[in-house]
């Protein structure tokens, strides 16, 4: 499948991108790894000044941003202004609450002390649709950094630059080199990401056959 900006409006292709090489993919989950190991020994204040600075660079270029979902997939440019928004607004969320939402919970027993405590648990695949191709994709983000994981992105092949942006509006917050990453790919190499033990997580939203396909492919792990 190709990984293109086409106008939806006029069909007029306005750039493509190669898609990554197996050797690339392997680069980027070896970096993802890294930067969670850091990451998960970050306290809960140094991710939340980083997230709110995530937030500012949407609420700041919100147009830009908003002009980039209609020019990709033809948003109305003030729902995608508002999307750009919303997802600031899901940064600011979680940065406030993350710390308390994650909390250790003690658990009532006899003869001693027990509770849950709440862990990050690695590098999350996230495969992402392009109806809302910033919002789905913050709303996993946005906590799951927060509570001290690594994001992989798989898009929607017709949103690349959509993909690319939210990729740069994390390391532009501050987040470590590798922490969240796109991988402009097709679907014929999802399954061997999800099947690689460096990815501890998948989250998807799509249609159905695409979640009975990744679901599949995490079933026989």
């Amino acid at each position: 499948m190709a990984i293109a900006t086409i106008n939806p409006a006029t069909g007029k292709t306005i750039r493509t991108f190669e898609p990554f090489s197996t050797a690339r993919v392997t680069e980027s989950l070896d970096r993802a790894v890294t930067a969670y190991r850091a990451h998960r020994r970050t306290a809960f204040s140094e991710r939340a000044q980083r997230m709110r600075k995530a937030a500012a660079i949407l609420d700041a270029e919100c147009r830009e941003l908003g002009r980039l979902m209609t020019l990709e997939m033809g948003k109305p440019i003030g729902a995608a202004i508002a999307e750009a928004e919303k997802c600031a607004t899901a940064c600011r969320y979680y940065a406030d609450k993350a710390e308390r939402f994650l909390a250790g919970e003690p658990v009532k027993m006899e003869g001693g002390k027990s509770w849950v405590v709440f862990q990050p648990i690695g590098v999350v695949l996230a495969i992402m649709p392009w109806n809302f191709p910033f919002w789905q994709v913050f709303r996993f983000a946005a906590p799951a950094i927060m509570a001290g994981n690594a994001g992989i992105l798989k898009h929607a092949s017709n949103v690349p630059q959509c993909a690319l942006a939210i990729e740069d509006v994390f390391r532009r917050a501050g987040f470590a080199d590798g922490l969240f990453q796109t991988l402009l790919i097709g679907p014929d190499l999802v399954e061997g990401i999800v099947a690689d033990k460096r990815i501890a997580a998948v989250t998807l939203t799509g249609s159905e056959g695409a979640g009975r396909s990744v679901a599949a492919a995490a079933g026989n792990l």
